[in-house]
């Protein structure tokens, strides 16, 4: 919005030259990510008050950890905080043509409605569980489906009308038709090698990837700033991402896939850091408010989708190891407790507890030495998934 007030007032008059400062992507994305740390910091008091007013406490399952009971009826659905942040920044400053900021904050903007709706009924309804798991998945496929048919054919195409000329195509060839390379999967730390997905592959790959990375964060958020700084990690690395595949000559030196119009990607991704980091400023331990699912489930979306469109899937899964082991483990849990009360008529546990963090906090560790462990491990995986730009 910003962006286009500048470039209006510059053909105004001469004197608004100065202006053609805000043209640099870079600028913009500081500029977001301190316009949204500054949102946050302004209205979080505000909005931790109205949450303890509104008596929107978080309720604690009773399998809980007993140390977490006197968490119980802190301020939770803080996401909305994160949300508010993220869009405004992002909005003054990105250009208001982008395709792909648009999809990517529709999504994330859809998947924490789902989230909100969630977090409502547990307050509400004072039911720990929330929506049922049946509901969620529902309403997660339908707008992660709908993002996948969109950026299959967005990511390889230059514009809307281009976009709109390939799925036309796509149906006229009995749908069968293949994507240009850039559309394929890349594999990290080799020289320009990718497999070719088709239209099928990639819709279902981008699907798993958003709706994947949302319920790994949500999964995650168990203690006080362990989901967060990892979001804004791995947010800020796939913003680097954005603006080298976004910029032509980047793109050619590290032999990455050109994807026009990426790189305003990264202003989305300055927004969500700078929010993030305001959130964490009421979310460290002890928490003054909790981001809820609406919160959690969004911002993961968010980090699928952009992951998808730098095409960077499998970056992502290594900069995000934190959510891919915390989701794992619960699925492994599950699974080998059905699998040995079948078997043996009584169900077995391979973690203490389950998501993985509770596992350690079995074990002895503090909730601090939990989360400050899973940072440092998350800095130094963002780091690997970074040298990937080079290391090919």
């Amino acid at each position: 919005m910003l962006l286009m007030l500048a470039q209006w007032l510059q053909g105004i008059s001469p004197e608004f030259g100065f202006l053609r400062v805000f043209q640099y992507l870079t600028l913009r994305a500081v500029l977001a990510a301190v316009t949204a740390l500054l949102i946050g910091l302004f209205i979080g008091p505000k909005a931790i008050r109205m949450l303890t007013a509104l008596k929107i406490g978080q309720p604690v399952r009773g399998y809980a950890m007993e140390t977490h009971l006197v968490k119980s009826g802190t301020p939770t659905m803080g996401g909305v905080l994160i949300l508010f942040a993220i869009a405004v920044s992002t909005l003054l400053w990105f250009d208001l043509s982008n395709r792909f900021v648009w999809i990517v904050l529709l999504v994330t903007l859809g998947f924490g409605a789902i989230g909100w709706v969630d977090d409502w009924r547990k307050v509400v309804n004072k039911d720990p569980e929330g929506m049922r798991s049946g509901e969620k998945y529902f309403w997660q496929s339908v707008i992660g489906l709908l993002a996948a048919l969109y950026l299959v054919f967005c990511v390889s195409e230059n514009n809307n009308a281009e976009v709109f000329a390939l799925f036309v195509s796509w149906v006229q060839s009995g749908f069968s038709m293949d994507l240009p390379p850039k559309a394929g999967l890349l594999v990290p730390f080799f020289k320009e090698v990718s497999y070719p997905l088709g239209v099928l592959g990639f819709v279902i790959m981008t699907y798993l990837v958003i709706v994947g990375a949302s319920n790994a964060v949500n999964l995650t958020d168990g203690l006080d700033g362990l989901a967060i700084m990892p979001v804004v990690m791995v947010g800020t690395a796939l913003g680097i991402f954005a603006y080298v595949t976004g910029n032509v000559t980047y793109a050619r030196y590290l032999l990455f896939p050109h994807i026009p119009g990426s790189g305003e990607l990264m202003v989305f991704c300055g927004a969500m850091a700078g929010a993030g980091l305001a959130f964490l400023w009421f979310n460290a331990h002890p928490a003054q408010v909790f981001m809820g699912d609406v919160g959690a489930l969004a911002l993961g979306a968010a980090l699928g989708t952009i992951a998808v469109i730098v095409r960077q899937e499998i970056v992502l899964a290594v900069m995000g190891g934190i959510f891919v082991a915390e989701a794992v483990s619960v699925m492994l849990q599950v699974t080998w407790f059905k699998y040995t009360k079948k078997r043996y008529g009584e169900g077995r546990r391979l973690l203490k507890m389950a998501p993985l963090h509770h596992h350690f906090e079995k074990s002895g560790w503090k909730e601090t030495q939990v989360v400050t462990r899973f940072w440092i491990i998350t800095m130094l995986l963002c780091l690997l998934g970074l040298s990937t730009l080079k290391l090919r």
